[in-house]
């Protein structure tokens, strides 16, 4: 069986705090609050999503905000760095804002595109690239007009502990092209317009700790559920142990470890997140599952309140 995924679906990270977290994600870069709901598996934790308007795939960057959460450490069997795709010509700007939010940055060069890299309040590693290819943001919050807006994922830096299995799997399981080497790296690509460039480290990297500031998981793209199923099938027939498919409202899913260390998810485009809430009203309102709706008030007593908020340098 043959397969290609179109790239990242989403990426889920730990954090501490949820407003602190909502003002970075959205007050400083401007992504929208699509969804508010809680980690199904864990009901006293948020699970935030910050997409693009409607938080298309290949957009949506999820959190856990767990204030007890003990600090990470970023390293192998994780992903290293999350990759912003904005517009051409737009990262003089976005250097500009960062600066203007005191976010230290660093420029740096790689496969001959220039990328801006910076940290999160919890050290979560993040960069900015620019690019012509994928569609626009119709988005715009505080000081990011649509225009200059955040598109999306451009894709992500891997960093494995067993680099040479991980290409292979990326190469011969997940679909995507080894497009070159460079210095540390090697490229991956997707089919994809968005979250489909992939860097992997070259060189095995001991293993990270997970804990506030790091990714928990990278989640692919499969076209729907039936070829969700297909997918199980094939990850496991390659001699990975999926997990059963899990209902997460507004995606399907399935987990695996690759060999690595990198937690791999694959996920469904639909349903996608207006099932429970109008577009224009995406985000506004804490959303349960019916399963949890009986035990709203207790869950939201435990949840610490926060907002969408536009920052004071936007004023």
């Amino acid at each position: 069986m043959t397969k290609q995924t179109a790239g990242i679906h989403h990426i889920t990270a730990f954090v501490r705090n949820p407003q602190q977290t909502v003002d970075f994600y959205a007050g400083v870069l401007g992504l929208r609050l699509i969804k508010q709901t809680i980690n199904f598996d864990a009901p006293e934790v948020y699970h935030l999503y910050l997409g693009n308007e409607l938080g298309s795939p290949g957009t949506i960057i999820t959190f856990f905000p767990w204030a007890h959460s003990r600090k990470g450490r970023i390293g192998g069997g994780q992903v290293g760095y999350t990759t912003y795709v904005v517009p051409g010509g737009t990262l003089d700007f976005w250097a500009e804002r960062l600066a203007k939010f005191q976010i230290p940055f660093t420029e740096t060069v790689r496969f001959g595109e220039t990328y801006l890299q910076f940290e999160d309040k919890d050290g979560l590693q993040l960069e900015i690239v620019a690019r012509e290819e994928g569609p626009q943001s119709q988005w715009t919050f505080g000081g990011v007009p649509a225009d200059k807006a955040i598109k999306g994922f451009g894709g992500a830096i891997l960093y494995s502990t067993a680099p040479n299995q991980t290409g292979h799997l990326l190469e011969h399981v997940m679909g995507l092209t080894k497009v070159g080497q460079e210095g540390a790296y090697a490229r991956y690509r997707a089919t994809g317009d968005l979250g489909n460039v992939i860097d992997l480290n070259v060189t095995p990297m001991g293993y990270g700790i997970g804990g506030a500031g790091t990714v928990h998981h990278i989640a692919w793209r499969a076209i729907d559920d039936a070829d969700h199923a297909l997918w199980r099938s094939h990850v496991e027939q390659n001699g990975f142990h999926p997990t059963p498919i899990v209902d997460r409202q507004y995606f399907n899913a399935i987990y695996f470890r690759e060999e690595g260390g990198i937690l791999f998810e694959i996920a469904t485009d639909p349903p996608g997140f207006a099932r429970d809430e109008e577009p224009e009203h995406l985000g506004e309102q804490l959303m349960l599952p019916s399963w949890f709706e009986p035990k709203r008030d207790e869950i939201v007593q435990n949840l610490e309140p926060f907002e969408v908020r536009v920052l004071k340098e936007d004023q």
